[in-house]
């Protein structure tokens, strides 16, 4: 039996970036019942790849006859497209195995255990005296992963800097530059120390990133989706930013994973501002990742129950009752 339904979870504040603010995320939950157990995947359908939480959840309500009939994971990639639906339902397979088997997720899949990992925290875009004041608050965290939008990042990160002198930073322009400011705007990220600049110039425009000596590693994110969009990045990128939302869960990214790394990327494990259900598959893949950003429920005025354990900046894997 399949059961879905949207979730809202307030924001803690507003979270901010170049398309726009939300002060709620707004996710899709689906649940999977069998012989007396359940498991469970969450998505966050996102309005830049035209999803809906109405069109995601009738997306999967259609898939009640598929799964009723026993559809396995394998299945399931030939039965729905890549995106954030197939996520939740992917997610749930792998939490029914996991619960019936007895077996954690990670050793049914044969990767290693997960361990606990240090995760970004995120600054939403604002002016550079709002962003510096968030960033001094955050100062103590070891990675912080800043929202930049065009015009004016320059003093933005200069501000940051500024008020976090030892964190490390990696910024996010989700796809706000433009070809004429893109030189300027990354050796100003590496003059502050930048370690990665992620999405600098709209997908299907970032031709200028192959004809350019990047000062600073970027990072593709709504350039890639799956394996399939990996080989034409290989001159524009240096890593790849993995989420399960893209890729339409936790099997494909897996795969992806594996796929990146042998083409010489690096990888980012990312997320939606989600609770901890949709964080803890992702820390499957935080073990193969130079860098994680799961912060998605630190952002949130409050987790689900039973949510992943956060230590600062430092992120524990999943409880069985959670995921997995």
């Amino acid at each position: 039996m399949l059961y879905v339904q949207i979730e809202r979870w307030p924001v803690a504040g507003s979270f901010v970036i170049s398309r726009g603010a939300k002060t709620e995320a707004v996710t899709v939950v689906a649940e999977v019942s069998h012989s007396g157990r359940t498991g469970r995947g969450e998505c966050v359908p996102y309005p830049r790849y035209g999803e809906t939480p109405e069109a995601t959840l009738a997306a999967l309500q259609a898939m009640q006859g598929p799964v009723s009939s026993g559809l396995d994971r394998q299945a399931l990639r030939a039965a729905m497209p890549a995106g954030a639906a197939r996520n939740a339902l992917d997610c749930a397979l792998l939490d029914l195995e996991a619960k019936t088997s007895g077996q954690r997720v990670w050793s049914l899949l044969g990767r290693p255990a997960p361990a606990a990992c240090i995760t970004a925290y995120t600054i939403s875009l604002g002016t550079p005296d709002a962003m510096a004041a968030a960033t001094a608050k955050a100062a103590h965290r070891p990675l912080l992963k800043i929202k930049l939008g065009g015009d004016g990042d320059g003093l933005r990160i200069a501000a940051v800097r500024k008020a976090a002198p030892r964190s490390e930073l990696i910024v996010d322009a989700n796809e706000a530059w433009t070809p004429h400011d893109l030189e300027r705007n990354l050796a100003a990220c590496a003059e502050m120390g930048v370690t990665l600049v992620e999405q600098p110039l709209p997908a299907g425009h970032d031709e200028a990133l192959a004809r350019i000596a990047r000062p600073v590693a970027v990072c593709a994110d709504e350039s890639v989706h799956d394996r399939a969009s990996l080989e034409g990045l290989r001159e524009r990128y240096d890593a790849v930013n993995i989420k399960l939302d893209k890729t339409g869960g936790l099997t494909e990214a897996m795969a992806m994973a594996d796929a990146a790394q042998a083409l010489g990327f690096d990888i980012m494990i990312g997320c939606m501002v989600a609770t901890s259900l949709a964080m803890a598959p992702a820390m499957l893949l935080a073990q193969q990742a130079r860098f994680v950003d799961l912060d998605g429920p630190l952002l949130l005025a409050r987790d689900r129950d039973g949510g992943l354990r956060y230590d600062g900046s430092l992120v524990y894997p999943p409880e069985p009752a959670l995921w997995g």
